[in-house]
Protein backbone atom coordinates (compact mmCIF):
# COMPACT_ATOMS: atom_id res chain seq x y z
CA UNK A 1 0.00 0.00 0.00
CA UNK A 2 2.29 3.02 -1.68
CA UNK A 3 1.63 6.15 0.07
CA UNK A 4 3.89 9.36 -0.39
CA UNK A 5 6.26 10.02 1.99
CA UNK A 6 7.02 13.78 2.53
CA UNK A 7 9.07 15.84 4.83
CA UNK A 8 7.79 18.64 6.97
CA UNK A 9 9.21 21.92 6.59
CA UNK A 10 8.77 23.17 9.31
CA UNK A 11 11.87 22.37 11.73
CA UNK A 12 13.98 23.74 8.12
CA UNK A 13 12.37 27.23 7.88
CA UNK A 14 15.53 28.64 8.64
CA UNK A 15 16.60 27.79 4.58
CA UNK A 16 15.16 29.04 1.98
CA UNK A 17 12.12 26.99 0.33
CA UNK A 18 14.40 26.16 -2.45
CA UNK A 19 17.06 24.79 -1.21
CA UNK A 20 14.66 22.72 1.51
CA UNK A 21 12.95 21.41 -1.95
CA UNK A 22 16.34 20.27 -3.52
CA UNK A 23 17.22 18.51 -0.13
CA UNK A 24 14.29 17.04 -0.65
CA UNK A 25 14.36 16.35 -4.02
CA UNK A 26 17.51 14.64 -4.10
CA UNK A 27 17.17 12.61 -0.57
CA UNK A 28 14.34 10.76 -3.08
CA UNK A 29 10.91 12.29 -1.10
CA UNK A 30 7.82 11.94 -2.89
CA UNK A 31 6.69 16.00 -1.96
CA UNK A 32 6.82 18.16 1.19
CA UNK A 33 4.18 19.57 4.01
CA UNK A 34 4.88 22.97 3.98
CA UNK A 35 5.50 24.88 6.52
CA UNK A 36 3.56 28.54 6.65
CA UNK A 37 5.99 30.34 7.76
CA UNK A 38 9.73 31.58 7.15
CA UNK A 39 9.54 32.10 3.72
CA UNK A 40 8.32 29.01 2.57
CA UNK A 41 4.71 29.94 2.28
CA UNK A 42 3.09 33.01 2.78
CA UNK A 43 -0.68 32.25 3.62
CA UNK A 44 -2.06 36.43 2.83
CA UNK A 45 -0.93 35.87 -0.47
CA UNK A 46 -3.57 33.01 -1.77
CA UNK A 47 -5.17 35.45 -4.55
CA UNK A 48 -1.81 36.27 -6.05
CA UNK A 49 -1.72 33.51 -9.22
CA UNK A 50 1.72 34.32 -9.72
CA UNK A 51 3.22 33.62 -6.17
CA UNK A 52 1.04 30.53 -5.71
CA UNK A 53 2.41 29.43 -9.70
CA UNK A 54 5.70 29.55 -8.06
CA UNK A 55 5.67 27.81 -4.91
CA UNK A 56 4.33 24.92 -7.41
CA UNK A 57 7.16 25.39 -9.75
CA UNK A 58 10.02 25.15 -7.57
CA UNK A 59 8.16 21.91 -6.23
CA UNK A 60 8.19 19.91 -10.03
CA UNK A 61 11.72 21.28 -10.70
CA UNK A 62 12.57 19.11 -7.50
CA UNK A 63 10.44 16.25 -8.75
CA UNK A 64 8.36 16.62 -5.68
CA UNK A 65 4.50 17.41 -4.91
CA UNK A 66 2.49 18.55 -1.76
CA UNK A 67 -0.52 17.02 -0.58
CA UNK A 68 -0.65 18.95 2.52
CA UNK A 69 0.26 22.41 4.09
CA UNK A 70 0.92 23.30 7.66
CA UNK A 71 0.21 26.34 9.80
CA UNK A 72 0.84 24.84 13.30
CA UNK A 73 1.71 28.87 15.04
CA UNK A 74 -0.72 30.64 13.86
CA UNK A 75 -2.93 28.00 15.26
CA UNK A 76 -1.33 27.85 18.54
CA UNK A 77 -2.55 31.50 19.39
CA UNK A 78 -6.41 31.27 18.47
CA UNK A 79 -6.94 29.91 21.37
CA UNK A 80 -3.96 30.39 23.95
CA UNK A 81 -4.60 32.06 26.85
CA UNK A 82 -2.43 33.62 27.85
CA UNK A 83 -0.79 34.94 25.02
CA UNK A 84 2.71 36.08 25.46
CA UNK A 85 6.35 36.67 24.75
CA UNK A 86 6.10 32.95 23.47
CA UNK A 87 3.69 33.91 20.41
CA UNK A 88 5.70 37.05 20.03
CA UNK A 89 8.67 34.65 19.08
CA UNK A 90 6.51 32.25 16.62
CA UNK A 91 4.38 34.44 15.52
CA UNK A 92 5.08 37.20 11.79
CA UNK A 93 4.43 40.88 12.84
CA UNK A 94 0.84 41.03 10.48
CA UNK A 95 -0.77 38.25 13.21
CA UNK A 96 1.09 39.90 16.50
CA UNK A 97 0.49 43.21 15.18
CA UNK A 98 0.16 45.27 18.62
CA UNK A 99 0.39 41.91 21.03
CA UNK A 100 -3.05 42.52 22.08
CA UNK A 101 -4.13 39.41 23.24
CA UNK A 102 -7.68 39.56 21.96
CA UNK A 103 -6.40 41.13 18.65
CA UNK A 104 -3.82 38.17 18.42
CA UNK A 105 -6.46 35.64 18.86
CA UNK A 106 -8.72 37.25 16.28
CA UNK A 107 -5.71 37.54 13.73
CA UNK A 108 -4.68 34.58 14.03
CA UNK A 109 -7.97 32.97 13.19
CA UNK A 110 -8.14 35.06 10.15
CA UNK A 111 -4.38 33.53 9.18
CA UNK A 112 -6.07 30.60 9.78
CA UNK A 113 -8.88 31.29 7.40
CA UNK A 114 -5.75 32.39 4.68
CA UNK A 115 -4.26 29.54 5.24
CA UNK A 116 -7.31 27.05 3.77
CA UNK A 117 -7.67 29.61 0.74
CA UNK A 118 -3.81 28.88 0.30
CA UNK A 119 -4.28 25.26 0.53
CA UNK A 120 -7.45 25.28 -2.11
CA UNK A 121 -5.48 27.72 -4.76
CA UNK A 122 -2.09 24.80 -4.43
CA UNK A 123 -4.64 22.40 -4.74
CA UNK A 124 -4.11 21.06 -0.95
CA UNK A 125 -6.97 18.88 0.63
CA UNK A 126 -5.59 19.16 4.04
CA UNK A 127 -4.30 22.04 6.49
CA UNK A 128 -2.40 20.45 9.59
CA UNK A 129 -2.09 22.69 13.06
CA UNK A 130 -2.83 23.46 16.17
CA UNK A 131 -5.41 25.21 17.93
CA UNK A 132 -3.89 26.61 20.89
CA UNK A 133 -5.93 25.83 24.25
CA UNK A 134 -7.19 28.45 26.88
CA UNK A 135 -7.21 25.61 29.75
CA UNK A 136 -3.92 23.87 29.05
CA UNK A 137 -2.81 26.41 32.07
CA UNK A 138 -4.90 24.49 34.35
CA UNK A 139 -3.52 20.71 33.05
CA UNK A 140 -2.28 20.39 36.74
CA UNK A 141 -5.65 21.67 38.00
CA UNK A 142 -3.70 23.57 41.25
CA UNK A 143 -5.60 26.27 41.77
CA UNK A 144 -8.62 23.73 41.15
CA UNK A 145 -10.26 24.21 38.20
CA UNK A 146 -13.75 23.60 38.38
CA UNK A 147 -15.80 21.53 35.99
CA UNK A 148 -17.57 25.09 34.82
CA UNK A 149 -13.84 26.09 33.83
CA UNK A 150 -12.85 23.22 32.05
CA UNK A 151 -16.23 23.34 29.82
CA UNK A 152 -15.86 26.97 29.39
CA UNK A 153 -12.70 26.00 27.87
CA UNK A 154 -13.72 23.66 25.01
CA UNK A 155 -16.91 26.21 24.76
CA UNK A 156 -14.07 28.92 24.05
CA UNK A 157 -12.38 26.34 20.71
CA UNK A 158 -15.59 25.62 19.57
CA UNK A 159 -16.69 29.33 19.25
CA UNK A 160 -13.14 30.39 17.52
CA UNK A 161 -13.44 27.41 15.43
CA UNK A 162 -16.64 27.03 13.87
CA UNK A 163 -16.03 30.28 12.09
CA UNK A 164 -12.57 29.00 10.74
CA UNK A 165 -14.22 25.43 9.59
CA UNK A 166 -17.03 27.23 7.72
CA UNK A 167 -13.95 28.83 5.45
CA UNK A 168 -12.42 25.97 5.21
CA UNK A 169 -15.66 23.95 4.12
CA UNK A 170 -16.51 26.56 1.69
CA UNK A 171 -12.82 25.89 -0.25
CA UNK A 172 -13.42 22.17 0.12
CA UNK A 173 -9.90 21.79 2.28
CA UNK A 174 -10.15 19.79 5.82
CA UNK A 175 -8.13 20.47 9.16
CA UNK A 176 -6.09 18.04 10.88
CA UNK A 177 -5.80 18.91 14.63
CA UNK A 178 -2.26 17.57 16.17
CA UNK A 179 -3.10 15.63 19.53
CA UNK A 180 -0.28 17.78 21.22
CA UNK A 181 0.32 18.86 24.92
CA UNK A 182 -0.26 22.43 24.99
CA UNK A 183 -3.74 21.83 22.72
CA UNK A 184 -7.38 21.68 22.97
CA UNK A 185 -6.82 17.69 22.60
CA UNK A 186 -3.44 16.02 23.72
CA UNK A 187 -4.54 13.08 24.72
CA UNK A 188 -7.05 10.35 24.14
CA UNK A 189 -10.10 11.88 25.91
CA UNK A 190 -9.51 15.28 25.19
CA UNK A 191 -9.53 14.13 22.09
CA UNK A 192 -13.28 12.57 22.41
CA UNK A 193 -14.32 15.68 23.87
CA UNK A 194 -12.39 18.21 21.50
CA UNK A 195 -14.23 16.06 18.80
CA UNK A 196 -17.97 16.39 20.79
CA UNK A 197 -17.04 20.09 21.70
CA UNK A 198 -17.05 20.86 17.42
CA UNK A 199 -20.42 19.10 16.83
CA UNK A 200 -18.04 15.90 15.13
CA UNK A 201 -18.04 18.41 11.95
CA UNK A 202 -16.66 16.67 8.69
CA UNK A 203 -13.78 19.13 8.44
CA UNK A 204 -12.08 18.79 11.41
CA UNK A 205 -10.10 15.38 12.07
CA UNK A 206 -6.30 14.72 13.23
CA UNK A 207 -2.98 14.60 12.77
CA UNK A 208 -1.60 11.32 13.96
CA UNK A 209 1.77 12.38 15.54
CA UNK A 210 2.27 9.23 17.62
CA UNK A 211 5.88 10.95 19.23
CA UNK A 212 3.54 12.72 21.76
CA UNK A 213 1.24 9.64 22.94
CA UNK A 214 4.41 7.98 24.04
CA UNK A 215 6.02 10.30 26.45
CA UNK A 216 2.17 9.91 28.29
CA UNK A 217 1.77 6.35 27.71
CA UNK A 218 -0.95 6.52 25.46
CA UNK A 219 -1.11 3.61 22.67
CA UNK A 220 -0.57 5.12 19.81
CA UNK A 221 -1.91 2.46 17.42
CA UNK A 222 -5.16 1.89 19.50
CA UNK A 223 -5.68 5.77 19.11
CA UNK A 224 -5.59 4.95 15.40
CA UNK A 225 -8.12 2.33 15.42
CA UNK A 226 -10.54 4.23 17.62
CA UNK A 227 -10.30 7.60 15.63
CA UNK A 228 -9.60 5.71 12.55
CA UNK A 229 -12.59 7.94 10.61
CA UNK A 230 -10.68 11.43 11.71
CA UNK A 231 -7.36 10.63 10.98
CA UNK A 232 -6.28 12.87 8.36
CA UNK A 233 -2.71 12.89 8.05
CA UNK A 234 0.04 11.15 9.85
CA UNK A 235 3.08 12.78 11.33
CA UNK A 236 6.64 10.44 11.31
CA UNK A 237 8.32 11.54 14.51
CA UNK A 238 9.57 9.22 17.64
CA UNK A 239 10.26 9.99 21.30
CA UNK A 240 12.81 8.42 23.77
CA UNK A 241 11.78 7.79 26.93
CA UNK A 242 14.37 7.80 29.88
CA UNK A 243 12.08 7.64 33.35
CA UNK A 244 15.11 6.13 35.48
CA UNK A 245 13.45 7.75 38.91
CA UNK A 246 15.01 10.86 38.62
CA UNK A 247 14.20 12.29 35.58
CA UNK A 248 10.27 12.65 34.95
CA UNK A 249 7.71 13.34 32.41
CA UNK A 250 7.43 17.11 32.78
CA UNK A 251 11.22 17.20 32.08
CA UNK A 252 12.14 19.66 34.44
CA UNK A 253 12.52 23.04 31.87
CA UNK A 254 15.55 21.45 31.21
CA UNK A 255 17.08 21.87 26.99
CA UNK A 256 16.11 19.38 24.28
CA UNK A 257 18.80 16.67 24.28
CA UNK A 258 19.64 17.35 27.77
CA UNK A 259 20.62 13.67 29.74
CA UNK A 260 18.56 14.97 32.72
CA UNK A 261 15.28 15.10 30.93
CA UNK A 262 12.58 12.34 30.73
CA UNK A 263 12.45 12.08 27.36
CA UNK A 264 13.27 13.50 24.20
CA UNK A 265 11.93 13.72 20.91
CA UNK A 266 14.39 11.88 18.49
CA UNK A 267 14.75 10.87 14.54
CA UNK A 268 11.95 8.32 13.46
CA UNK A 269 13.14 4.46 13.74
CA UNK A 270 15.50 5.01 16.69
CA UNK A 271 12.77 5.73 19.80
CA UNK A 272 10.02 3.73 21.86
CA UNK A 273 7.31 4.26 18.88
CA UNK A 274 6.02 0.52 17.63
CA UNK A 275 6.36 1.93 13.80
CA UNK A 276 5.91 -2.12 12.29
CA UNK A 277 2.38 -2.05 14.60
CA UNK A 278 1.72 1.42 13.60
CA UNK A 279 2.05 0.56 9.54
CA UNK A 280 0.14 -2.45 9.96
CA UNK A 281 -2.54 -0.57 11.73
CA UNK A 282 -2.75 1.99 9.30
CA UNK A 283 -2.54 -0.72 6.73
CA UNK A 284 -6.02 -1.88 8.77
CA UNK A 285 -7.75 1.53 8.60
CA UNK A 286 -7.28 2.24 5.34
CA UNK A 287 -5.12 5.22 5.49
CA UNK A 288 -4.06 6.57 2.19
CA UNK A 289 -2.81 9.76 2.83
CA UNK A 290 1.13 11.31 3.49
CA UNK A 291 3.54 9.72 5.53
CA UNK A 292 5.10 12.85 7.02
CA UNK A 293 8.30 12.74 8.31
CA UNK A 294 8.68 15.34 10.52
CA UNK A 295 12.84 15.59 11.81
CA UNK A 296 13.08 16.79 15.72
CA UNK A 297 16.18 15.35 17.47
CA UNK A 298 18.68 17.84 19.11
CA UNK A 299 21.00 14.93 19.14
CA UNK A 300 21.45 14.23 15.32
CA UNK A 301 22.63 16.33 12.46
CA UNK A 302 19.13 16.71 10.31
CA UNK A 303 21.08 16.46 7.32
CA UNK A 304 21.83 12.85 8.44
CA UNK A 305 18.47 12.37 10.46
CA UNK A 306 16.00 13.29 7.14
CA UNK A 307 17.22 10.60 4.80
CA UNK A 308 17.68 8.09 7.17
CA UNK A 309 14.47 8.74 8.07
CA UNK A 310 12.87 8.53 4.42
CA UNK A 311 14.41 5.13 4.14
CA UNK A 312 13.58 3.55 7.94
CA UNK A 313 9.87 4.73 6.89
CA UNK A 314 9.98 3.60 3.09
CA UNK A 315 10.88 0.30 3.82
CA UNK A 316 7.94 -0.19 6.71
CA UNK A 317 4.97 1.60 4.49
CA UNK A 318 5.79 -0.63 1.31
CA UNK A 319 4.11 -3.49 3.67
CA UNK A 320 1.21 -5.13 1.87
CA UNK A 321 -1.46 -7.11 3.48
CA UNK A 322 -1.60 -10.73 2.38
CA UNK A 323 -3.68 -11.53 -0.15
CA UNK A 324 -4.79 -14.48 0.70
CA UNK A 325 -5.21 -16.30 4.07
CA UNK A 326 -2.74 -18.22 5.06
CA UNK A 327 -4.17 -20.63 6.17
CA UNK A 328 -5.78 -21.32 3.25
CA UNK A 329 -3.12 -23.29 2.22
CA UNK A 330 -4.31 -26.01 4.54
CA UNK A 331 -7.06 -26.93 2.58
CA UNK A 332 -7.01 -29.48 0.17
CA UNK A 333 -10.65 -28.66 -2.02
Amino acid sequence: MARPITLFTGQWADLPFEEVARLAGQWGYDGLEIACWGDHLDVSRWDDAAYVQGRLDILERNGLTTWTISNHLAGQAVCDDPIDQRHRDILNDRVWGDGDPEGVRQRAAEEMKSTARMAAALGVKTVTGFTGSSIWKAVAMFPPASQEFVDAGYADFAERFHPILDVFEEVGVRFAHEVHPSEIAYDYWTTKRTLEAIGHRESFGLNWDPSHMVWQDLDPVSFLWDFQDRIFHVHCKDTKKRLDGRSGRLSSHLAWADPRRGWDFISTGHGDVPWEDAFRMLNAIGYRGPLSVEWEDAGMDRLVGAPEALAFVRRLSTYEPSAAAFDAAFSSH
